[in-house]
């Protein structure tokens, strides 16, 4: 039936209106959640996989290693690929290559085989989350960022909750290699909905890749990924860990030396002189800490120390899920009223303060308190995600977009990396100062203490902001 002229929408049509500019920031958010839940679900399925190739478990850890490092030495390059190739041709091509590689770890027989598969999956992963994020920036206006970056936000914490239910319950009930072949519908799907609903669009000019400069950022995010990793599962002895930390630092040191002088560096440090675009890198990268180290800690706290299994263990921690589900309406309206300072530094102190809480947890506490406490935290950290990552772009132009995402992507590479470093570290210091080798309730809480402590000290950088700050997009004033 047609509508005549100045007639009101059906309900479905105000529906679809209103979804309509958030289809490219879902179609993204998928690429994403398929990423997070992929490198946080193989963790409870190393015994299994273990068992199958006739390895030691403690071997099955450089599957995860393998991905970490593959992923840390390409995502500095995604934005230049972006501008090379087209952000959108680039971030179709990478949801193939992971739903490939998908699959080639899902048939490996031998751990050999499932490195290869996983180094193909860390390189397609550099590529696809960081060129999707390019798209979404040069899709969407800038008035909508912060209701997109809502959408956005969510599959990078739901993933990480979702992936110790999801793998204890194929693992349980299935086989390992579900793990990976669960990614082959989501993956045909994006790359269906990519193409038909994200338009080939203008990007920044491109540049000559700048080789000796990503030679220089891939040997120090490698090294530094490897050595955050190695003293998380204590896998080298500490000289040797120190010794590449130091060769990373000092490649690093020489990569900033080379991008002062290069006309076109992979990394352009120039952008941090944007107020908004350094302080939501500096401040929110305190933050997303606590993206790699809460799960991490929660997992070590309710299987470990209390004895749940993982799926019980990760159906309760879900609670972090909804309370991210129910920020996706509200993330909007509250920076439009506060601004993203006011936003941004009383919701440091919220985030930080609900991490804490998790301390109090014993065996014998209700699970509804459980329950409440990560609603309301995950809540606040999407909260917190969706600010930081809206702040970074506020004032970034079109032509910058790929290389800012690019410095953005291998920043927060390294600190969810660390986190995850720190809280196991933390860990193994209170269990050595207790003098035992087993883990107890008592041991947990050093990691949370630490990481909530970090996300309240973002506050001294988030202070720092104007109170106008951003508003172009929060669409405050």
């Amino acid at each position: 039936m047609a509508v005549t002229p100045g007639a009101r929408p059906s309900f479905f049509g105000r529906v679809r209106q209103r979804l309509s500019p958030m289809v490219v920031p879902l179609i993204i958010g998928c690429a994403l959640f398929m990423q997070m839940l992929d490198s946080t679900v193989i963790a409870t399925a190393l015994p299994a996989m273990a068992e199958s190739f006739g390895e030691d478990p403690v071997r099955l850890n450089v599957a995860i290693t393998a991905y970490l490092l593959s992923a840390a030495v390409f995502v500095p390059i995604c934005g230049w690929a972006a501008d090379r190739f087209g952000a959108r041709q680039v971030f179709a091509a990478a949801i193939m290559l992971f739903t490939l590689s998908s699959t080639l770890c899902g048939i490996s027989q031998s751990l050999g085989h499932m490195v290869a598969g996983r180094m193909l999956q860390g390189f397609a992963g550099a590529m696809m989350v960081p060129v999707g994020r390019i798209v979404l920036l040069r899709t969407v206006q800038k008035s909508e960022l912060v209701r997109a970056m809502s959408f956005l936000s969510m599959p990078a914490l739901l993933g990480p909750i979702f992936g110790p239910a999801v793998g204890g319950f194929l693992v349980e009930y299935a086989s390992w290699r579900w793990i990976f072949f669960i990614n082959l519908p989501i993956g045909i799907a994006g790359v269906i909905l990519v193409l038909r609903y994200i338009k080939n669009i203008e990007g920044g000019k491109p540049l000559p890749l700048d080789f000796l400069g990503f030679v220089l950022t891939a040997i120090c995010m490698g090294t530094l990924v490897f050595c955050f990793d190695a003293l998380g599962h204590d896998v080298l002895a500490p000289a040797t860990v120190a010794a590449l930390l130091g060769v990373g630092l000092l490649c690093g040191f020489l990569y900033v030396k080379h991008a002062q002088r290069s006309p076109h560096p992979i990394l352009d440090f120039r952008l941090l002189k944007i107020p908004t675009f350094s302080i939501s890198l500096l401040g929110g990268n305190l933050c997303r800490l606590a993206v790699g180290a809460v799960p991490f800690l929660l997992a070590m706290q309710l299987q470990v120390a209390f004895g749940m299994g993982p799926f019980a263990a990760g159906m309760l921690t879900f609670a972090g899920a909804l309370g991210a589900l129910m920020m996706k309406m509200t993330a909007g309206p509250i920076i439009k009223r506060y601004g993203f300072r006011r936003t941004l530094v009383v919701n440091a102190v919220l985030t930080g303060g609900s991490v804490i809480g998790c301390v109090l947890f014993t065996p014998a506490t209700p699970h509804l308190v459980i329950i409440v406490v990560l609603l309301l935290g995950g809540f606040f950290r999407s909260l917190q995600l969706t600010g930081v990552n809206s702040l970074a772009y506020a004032d970034i132009g079109p032509e910058h977009m790929g290389r800012a995402t690019g410095m953005a992507s291998a920043v927060q590479q390294l600190a969810i990396s660390l986190g995850v470093a720190i809280a196991a570290f933390v860990l193994k210091v209170s269990m050595v100062a207790r003098g035992t080798t087993s883990l107890d309730a008592w041991d947990v809480v050093p990691g949370y203490l630490v990481i909530g402590g970090a996300m309240i000290a973002s506050i001294l950088f988030f202070r720092r902001l104007t109170p106008d700050a951003g508003a172009e997009v929060s669409g405050k004033g």
